[in-house]
């Protein structure tokens, strides 16, 4: 990746962070774009001390006009914008008889449009030979209850994935995306913290047991699992794969 210039949103924890972390220890110079700036800048620093190029910036990819800003930040600071990876995200754990519009607007806000935006904004400045990787989910193989709010931006997801491939195609343009299946992550692990403020280990670990014995390979994955597969996506390595979904789950959702 050396010479690209990467911008992955969602970047100061998760996914987004191994992701961010990855790109440029395999050379890429990345600004760390997140919502949460205080985090951004501190995933920043750490690349910076590892040896890596990476900036902090402040975003919110539910606004269109920001993701603009974002897009054109790369190119003004690194010259250009090679690699864009949508990843921000939230999930709504409740059931859709009980979901207002107003929750389920932000989801979709969050992670369905944030895909619209960032695609449309990187195509304006990409080179051919660019990559755009959009984070997903398993979830979108499975109906669990609880999860539809989030299930179906990410099943939208795909789908603008897909026809993004096909309309950017032709401009060397590659878009593809990722889809993690349970992943130990602050968003799994939020579920598991008491009112008091307690992270709940055991509850925790019963969960992850529970989730691995989905999987041939009798495992959970972590961010930097997913992180690897954004790399691949990113990097010449896929240079003749697009519109493909990634599914990193352990084989889970063979079944």
């Amino acid at each position: 990746m050396t010479g690209k210039v990467a911008v992955v949103t969602g970047a100061a924890s998760g996914i987004g962070r191994a992701s961010a972390e990855v790109l440029a220890a395999a050379g890429a110079r990345v600004v760390v774009a997140d919502l949460d700036e205080e985090g951004a800048a501190a995933v920043a620093a750490g690349i910076g001390k590892e040896g890596g190029e990476a900036v902090a910036h402040q975003v919110d990819v539910a606004d269109p006009g920001a993701v603009d800003a974002l897009a054109d930040a790369a190119v003004s600071g690194f010259g250009q914008l090679d690699v864009l990876v949508n990843n921000a995200g939230i999930m709504l754990r409740r059931p859709l008889t009980e979901v207002s519009p107003e929750e389920f607007d932000r989801v979709l806000s969050v992670n369905l449009k944030s895909i619209l935006y960032g695609g449309q904004a990187a195509a304006r400045v990409m080179r051919p030979g660019s990559s755009i990787v959009n984070t997903l989910s398993t979830i979108i193989d499975f109906a669990t209850p609880g999860t539809g709010s989030y299930a179906a931006s990410k099943k939208a997801g795909e789908a603008l994935t897909r026809t993004f491939a096909v309309e950017l195609g032709p401009r060397g343009i590659r878009v593809n995306g990722v889809a993690p299946g349970w992943t130990d992550t602050g968003i799994t692990r939020q579920r598991h913290v008491a009112d008091s403020g307690e992270f709940q280990q055991g509850r925790f670990d019963e969960l992850a047991h529970k989730m691995a014995t989905a999987s041939p390979l009798g495992t959970v994955a972590e961010a930097i699992d997913s992180a690897h597969a954004v790399l691949y996506l990113a990097s010449e390595a896929s240079r003749c794969v697009t519109g493909h979904v990634i599914r990193v789950n352990g084989g889970a959702s063979m079944s």
